[in-house]
């Protein structure tokens, strides 16, 4: 089996309402992998309000593409490799990252069609299910959105349920946690996300704050670039730490696991190298006794949460328009059931190329 062509184009897609208030639309850089056998394979990324979401494109299409081109793409480990070490001047990071996770994803995808599997059993199968949280609560809510999000995903059996804390003012940040925090009354258990905003100070002081609240995780403290002050920030406060989203290598986070630094590790698939690596954290985490959570991107990263042991949960945001996905996995009891459909089981909705297609 050869590699005969990836055709590639980036998609802007409206957010639904309440995130719409904060985010109007996000940008997919798609791949779609074509070989002389016919077999598919789909890959993407998801770049947030459209952030760099073109340089990713061009990225791909002139650097990583062309190493693909005759390949067979069932030799993932090999490709991988080839595109990780394509232009050694260049990080497999941010951009360059977010270009080898589509590739690799849509070539997971073709390995998995081949061997009619789904990825988390072609990977071993630790679970059929994957428990989820409700996630958004963003600064641009009211308190009544928050409450109305957080009643939607509780509706659904979401037993944890996660909001952002970006007031300038902590005592603004705790007034917001405890009315959903009362709101809620015992339904579901909350987790905050700082968003990498705070230094060391004003984390020790927010906090303490939120301590009574009893939360589950408090999430990107600090600067991602900065792991020693991850490793203070975890000494210091009673709130387990979790982060990973702009972590990209498994070197990444072997310095927060070496610095015991995070409770939850939580890659990106679409961000982290794709599957690939996202797999290799996973493992990593778990031989230093951390959960993994992957950050969004739920409908894909169900498989890594169901193949590994130390997978806990995946983060359910409801982000994309209705008519983007063909049969997009739907949340029942808490919990995503994780496709049988052989690869990773998605497919762009007919006509959604077309209709929000630009580049």
């Amino acid at each position: 089996m050869k590699i005969t062509a990836i055709d590639t184009c980036v998609l802007t897609v409206p957010t639904p309402k309440p995130m719409a208030l904060q985010y109007p639309h996000h940008k997919m850089v798609v791949a779609e992998i074509s070989t002389d056998e016919g077999v598919r394979g789909l890959g993407y990324s998801l770049a947030f309000n459209g952030g760099g979401a073109e340089a990713v494109h061009t990225y791909l299409e002139t650097r990583l593409k062309p190493a693909l081109i005759g390949e067979d793409p069932t030799l993932v480990e090999r490709l991988w490799e080839k595109m990780f070490r394509v232009d050694m001047g260049v990080r497999k990071q941010g951009i360059a990252g977010y270009a080898l996770s589509a590739l690799d994803i849509g070539l997971w995808d073709i390995v998995g069609k081949c061997a009619r599997l789904p990825l988390y059993k072609l990977w071993g199968a630790h679970s059929d299910r994957a428990a989820a949280y409700g996630s958004g609560g963003w600064n641009n809510y009211s308190v009544n959105d928050l409450v109305a999000e957080a009643e939607k995903y509780a509706a659904m059996g979401c037993r944890y349920y996660k909001m952002k804390i970006h007031h300038p003012d902590p005592r603004e940040n705790a007034k917001r946690v405890a009315a959903v925090h009362k709101a809620m009354g015992g339904k579901a258990r909350m987790m905050v996300d700082v968003n990498q905003r705070l230094d060391l100070h004003g984390n020790l002081q927010q906090a303490k704050l939120l301590e009574e609240f009893d939360l589950l995780w408090y999430e990107e403290p600090v600067l991602a670039d900065d792991f020693d002050a991850y490793a203070e920030v975890a000494r210091e406060i009673n709130i387990p730490i979790a982060a990973g989203e702009n972590h990209f290598t498994r070197w990444e986070f072997k310095q927060l696991f070496d610095r015991k630094a995070l409770a939850y590790a939580m890659p990106d698939v679409c961000r982290a190298c794709g599957f690939s690596e996202t797999l290799r954290i996973g493992k990593l985490a778990a031989a230093h006794g951390v959960q993994l959570t992957p950050h969004l991107i739920h409908e894909i990263s169900i498989h890594v949460v169901g193949a590994l042991a130390n997978g806990f949960l995946v983060e359910f945001m409801d982000w994309a328009p209705p008519d983007l996905w063909e049969d997009l996995p739907q949340c029942k009891d808490g919990q995503f059931r994780i496709p049988d459909r052989p690869g990773h089981g998605m497919a762009l909705a007919r006509g959604a190329i077309e209709k929000y297609r630009s580049k």
